[in-house]
């Protein structure tokens, strides 16, 4: 552990992910925010831009290069669409400054498959499938060390917890899993688009990227990453007229002679009494969860599958609760620190 405060940069300060971060990162008691950034919003302050902050934290908005914020500080959040963060988070290591990427740029195995689902080149594919994913439940050991390390998408967060341990103990079928997942809709960020408009979204579910959602390849792909085993996955998200929160609702075919106790018994001894992933008796439910970094599983019986119901916040444990948590685990703090 470090014996001075770690000082923090937010790279792309003005969306939904960046406000949740600084909010919690303000009471880290071992974390200071030394840099904001934003070119958009450079000259302002960042209370400009998130008004609630206004008395917690006076801190410009600047429009920094890679090297005078590696400068200033030991680790940055990059809050950047994909293909954009690629390139600052080449120079921000060159630099000598750790990464947590909150984009997509660095969580899949190969660039191929970057290629085919984000339809762009990967500017520094030597990385990809050797940077660690951020999901401590499943990779802790590979973070102490980590310079970079990949947050995970917020749905996939939601599948590949309950999945992981299940597949990898050969309890389900990798064949024919569901998952259907619905989400508010802050999970589409910050930028205004017709969809997302009040008047869109009110009083009306919808289901949208039918088959070809990027998070699907996530969710195969580090299920395997953990597991080792390569599952077939149809994924469907649905927009809800919500402002935050996800609900998996997950089909699977239990292996020949399991059951549904002993599917649960497994996520129990996966995943510890005092973690953030909780596996619970009752339905799960998005507010059970809202704003706090806590997954709630649970299994029941369906005929002949079994289904697994995961409840998260998009905006904590799937984005910026677990940046702090990797940050912790990064920097040996205790994990909870900040988001317990």
């Amino acid at each position: 552990m470090t014996s001075r405060k770690v000082r923090v940069a937010i790279v792309g300060a003005s969306g939904y992910t960046a406000f949740e971060a600084i909010e919690r990162l303000i009471d880290h008691p071992f974390v200071e925010i030394a840099a904001a950034t934003s070119r958009q919003a450079n000259g302002s302050m960042l209370a400009d831009m998130h008004p609630s902050l206004v008395r917690r934290i006076r801190l410009p908005v600047e429009d920094l290069t890679s090297k005078q914020i590696a400068e200033r500080c030991d680790v940055a959040l990059t809050c950047l669409p994909h293909g954009a963060s690629a390139h600052i988070i080449m120079e921000l290591l060159d630099a000598g400054c750790r990464v947590i990427d909150l984009s997509a740029d660095y969580r899949l195995s190969t660039p191929e498959l970057y290629k085919k689902w984000y339809g762009e080149v990967h500017p520094d594919p030597s990385r990809l499938g050797k940077t660690p994913y951020g999901l401590p439940e499943l990779f802790a050991d590979e973070l102490a060390e980590a310079r970079l390390v990949a947050n995970p998408g917020c749905y996939p967060t939601s599948a590949i917890l309950p999945l992981s341990p299940l597949l990898k103990e050969g309890l389900i079928l990798p064949k024919d899993i569901i998952v259907d997942s619905k989400s508010g809709v802050s999970g589409a960020g910050r930028t205004p688009k017709l969809g997302n408009l009040y008047c869109e979204v009110n009083e009306s579910i919808s289901a949208y990227s039918i088959g070809n959602h990027r998070h699907q390849p996530e969710i195969v792909d580090i299920v395997h990453r953990f597991s080792g085993v390569t599952p077939e996955v149809i994924f469907t998200p649905h927009l809800t007229p919500m402002e935050r929160g996800i609900l998996s609702t997950i089909y699977v075919h239990p292996t020949a002679g399991v059951t549904a106790n002993q599917i649960r018994e497994c996520l129990l001894s996966y995943y510890s009494v005092d973690g953030f992933v909780r596996i619970v008796s009752h339905l799960p439910a998005t507010k059970y969860v809202a704003r706090t970094n806590y997954v709630d599983i649970s299994v029941w019986e369906s005929g002949p599958r079994i289904v697994l119901i995961s409840a998260i916040d998009n905006l904590v444990k799937g984005a910026s609760g677990a940046a702090i948590q990797n940050l912790n685990h990064m920097f040996g703090f205790e994990p909870s620190t900040a988001i317990g």
